[in-house]
C-alpha cells in the first residue's frame, strides 16, 4: 500500500467513492461537448482537425496524474490555437508536413520549460505579467480569432496570407458572398450569441435552477453543431451548393512519436514557446484558483507547471498541438458535474472510442458552424469589464490593457505582448520616479505621526519631518530633493531635517551618494539632517557606506523619539487642516 500510495497521484489514493458516478457522467457529457470546440481550435491553428481529438486524449491524462487541480481541462485552447498559426504560418504552408514538424517542436519546448519551471519552483513568476496585460493580450488575440473567422461565416476564400490582407479582400468582394453558406452561419451565430447573453435569464425565469440553466446554456454549441451538420447531409449542402465542410478526418489512433527538433528549429522557435509558456502559465494558474477557490480548495502553482508541461510534451509526441487550460473547457467541465480528475481520464478514454470509430462522422461538419462557435467563444473573452474598472482605477493600467489589446491587433502577438510589458515597465519607472513626499506631525495624544495636509497634528516649528514613501534610487532622486528644498523656502527657519525612512526598502549607490551630497550642503547652511525609523536590513548596507560617517545628526528608532528629542529645547505647535 505504501508502494501504491508513492507511484499513484494523492487524488487517486485518497479518492472517495461517492465521486465516481458523478465523475464517470461527467467525463462522458464533456467528451462529447467539447468535440466541436476540439476540431475547431485544431483548424484554427491551422492543422489537421482530427490534431484536437488526439490532443484531447493523452495530454489530459497527463495533466491528471501531474496537476493539481480537481476539475481544470486541459487541452486545444483558442490562445494557443492562434499563437500557433501566427507564428508557424509565415514558417511553413498550414497543414503541410513541415508545419507539423514545426507545431510538435513548438509543444515540446514550451512543455519543456514549463516542465523546468516547475521543477524550479518558477510558479511566483505567473505574477510578473500584470493582469492589465494579459487581459489586454487576451482580449487582442480574441478579435484576431473574430477576424479571422469572417471569411467562413460569408463562406469566402479570400487572397492574402495575413488577417488585414483577407479583411480587406472581403470587404471588396461583399458582393460574392456566399448565400447558402450566410443561410446556415447567420441563424448559427444568432442562436449562438442569444444561448450566450440571453437564454440564461429566460430558463431562470421558467424556473431552472443556476445550475441546470448554466448547463442546458453548454449544450446550445453542441446542438447547433449538430443542427448545421444535419442540414448539410440531408440537403446535400456541400456537394450541391459548395458548402465547405471540414472534410475527411482521420480515424483511427496514431502512435506515439518520439522526435527532437533540430538547432534551427530551437532557435527559431525559443522566444515564440517561451511567450506561450508565460501566457499559459499565466492563464492556466489564473483559472484553476479561481476554480480551487469556488471549490474551497487549494491549487500547487509548481505542480499546475508541471502538469501543463508534462502535457504539451505528451501532445508534441502524440497530436503535435499545443495545449493549455482552458476558461470554455473548464467551465463544461464543472457543469457536466466533475468532482476530481478522474472526470478528464475518462473524458480521454470516451475520446479514444470516437478517434477510433466515429472521428469519420464529423466529415460533412460545416466549417460556417463552427465559425460561428468560434467567434461567439472569441468574443466571450473579450474583457471590456476588466479595462472599465482599470481605468476608472487607474488610467495607467487601462492605458497599458489598452495598448497590450492594440499592440496585439497591430503588431501580432508577440509585438502586443511586448508592447504591453514595456508599457507595464514604463508605468512602474513614471511611478517610482514620482514617490508621494509628505511633511509628517504628531496626533495630540499619541505616538502616530500622519501628513500635516489631512490631520490637524503637531509640529516643531524649527523640525521638518519629511516622510518618503518610496525606494530611493537614481530616477526618483530629483523629485526628494526638490520637494525638500520647496519646503526650506517656504519654512526660512529650519534648523534640523528628519528623514522619515519607515516606507523605505531599499537605497541603491546613486542614493546613498546624493544624501551625502544632501547632508554637506545642508550642513554649509547650517541644517542638520537626521534619519528615522531605517528598517534592519537597510541599516545594515548603509552601516558600511560614507554616509553615515559623515551624517550631520542622529539616527532616531522612531520618529517619535526624533520629535521627544527636539520638543524639550523647542515649542510645539499645531498644524490646522
Amino acid at each position: 500500500m505504501n508502494l501504491l500510495s508513492r507511484i499513484l497521484p494523492v487524488w487517486l489514493v485518497q479518492y472517495r467513492r461517492v465521486n465516481l458516478w458523478p465523475d464517470l457522467i461527467a467525463g462522458i457529457i464533456f467528451t462529447v461537448l467539447v468535440i466541436p470546440q476540439s476540431l475547431a481550435y485544431a483548424l484554427l491553428a491551422g492543422l489537421p482537425p482530427q490534431v484536437g481529438l488526439y490532443i484531447s486524449i493523452f495530454p489530459v491524462i497527463a495533466y491528471a496524474i501531474w496537476g493539481s487541480s480537481t476539475v481544470q481541462a486541459v487541452g486545444p485552447v483558442a490562445i494557443t490555437a492562434i499563437m500557433t498559426f501566427a507564428v508557424l504560418s509565415p514558417l511553413a504552408a498550414p497543414g503541410s508536413p513541415e508545419y507539423l514538424t514545426l507545431a510538435a517542436s513548438l509543444s515540446l519546448i514550451s512543455g519543456a520549460l514549463l516542465l523546468l519551471m516547475g521543477f524550479l519552483h518558477f510558479g511566483f513568476l505567473a505574477q510578473l505579467l500584470s493582469r492589465p496585460v494579459i487581459s489586454g493580450f487576451i482580449s487582442g488575440s480574441s478579435i484576431l480569432i473574430v477576424l479571422s473567422q469572417i471569411k467562413y461565416l460569408l463562406g469566402m476564400t479570400p487572397p492574402g496570407e495575413d488577417t488585414w490582407t483577407q479583411l480587406n479582400s472581403i470587404f471588396q468582394q461583399l458582393s460574392h458572398v456566399h448565400s447558402a453558406t450566410l443561410m446556415i452561419s447567420m441563424p448559427a451565430l444568432l442562436v449562438l450569441i442569444y444561448a450566450r447573453y440571453g437564454l440564461t435569464r429566460l430558463l431562470r425565469c421558467l424556473g431552472f435552477t443556476s445550475s441546470h440553466a448554466a448547463f442546458i446554456v453548454r449544450i446550445i454549441p453542441l446542438l447547433v453543431v449538430l443542427a448545421g451538420t444535419l442540414g448539410v447531409v440531408c440537403l446535400d449542402l456541400d456537394h450541391l451548393y459548395g458548402v465547405a465542410v471540414i472534410g475527411k478526418v482521420i480515424e483511427g489512433l496514431p502512435g506515439f512519436k518520439f522526435f527532437l527538433p533540430d538547432y534551427r528549429s530551437i532557435q527559431t522557435l525559443a522566444i515564440p514557446a517561451l511567450l506561450m509558456a508565460l501566457i499559459g502559465m499565466v492563464q492556466g494558474i489564473s483559472m484553476a484558483q479561481s476554480l480551487a477557490i469556488k471549490r474551497q480548495e487549494r491549487i500547487d502553482a509548481n505542480a499546475e507547471l508541471v502538469g501543463l508541461g508534462a502535457s504539451n510534451l505528451v501532445a508534441a509526441f502524440y497530436g503535435g498541438m499545443p495545449v493549455g487550460g482552458g476558461v470554455s473547457r473548464s467551465a463544461v467541465n464543472v457543469a457536466a458535474g466533475a468532482q476530481t480528475q478522474l472526470a478528464g481520464v475518462v473524458s480521454a478514454i470516451v475520446m479514444i472510442g470516437v478517434v477510433a470509430g466515429a472521428a469519420h462522422e464529423f466529415a460533412r461538419l460545416p466549417l460556417a458552424v463552427l465559425a460561428a462557435n468560434i467567434i461567439v467563444a472569441a468574443v466571450g473573452m473579450v474583457d471590456i469589464k476588466a479595462f472599465r474598472n482599470a481605468w476608472h482605477y487607474d488610467r495607467a493600467d487601462g492605458l497599458a490593457l489598452l495598448g497590450t489589446t492594440g499592440g496585439v491587433i497591430l503588431l501580432g502577438l508577440e509585438g502586443g505582448i511586448m508592447l504591453g510589458i514595456g508599457l507595464s515597465l514604463a508605468t512602474l519607472l513614471f511611478r517610482a520616479s514620482k514617490p508621494h513626499v509628505a511633511v509628517i506631525g504628531r496626533l495630540p495624544g499619541t505616538e502616530h505621526f500622519r501628513n500635516v495636509e489631512r490631520y490637524e497634528v503637531q509640529t516643531i516649528p524649527q523640525v521638518l519631518f519629511l516622510r518618503i514613501d518610496e525606494n530611493l534610487f537614481f530616477g526618483n532622486l530629483n523629485a526628494i530633493e526638490t520637494r525638500l528644498t520647496q519646503e526650506l523656502i517656504k519654512n526660512t527657519g529650519i534648523q534640523e531635517v528628519v528623514l522619515v525612512m519607515s516606507a523605505v526598502n531599499q537605497v541603491d549607490t546613486t542614493a546613498m551618494e546624493v544624501l551625502s551630497e544632501l547632508n554637506r550642503d545642508l550642513m554649509q547652511r547650517a541644517i542638520r539632517l537626521h534619519l528615522a525609523e531605517i528598517k534592519g536590513p537597510l541599516h545594515d548596507r548603509l552601516r558600511h557606506s560614507p554616509l553615515l560617517r559623515v551624517l550631520s545628526g542622529s539616527i532616531y528608532l522612531s520618529a517619535n523619539e526624533a520629535f521627544e528629542s527636539f520638543s524639550t529645547v523647542n515649542n510645539i505647535s499645531t498644524a490646522k487642516l
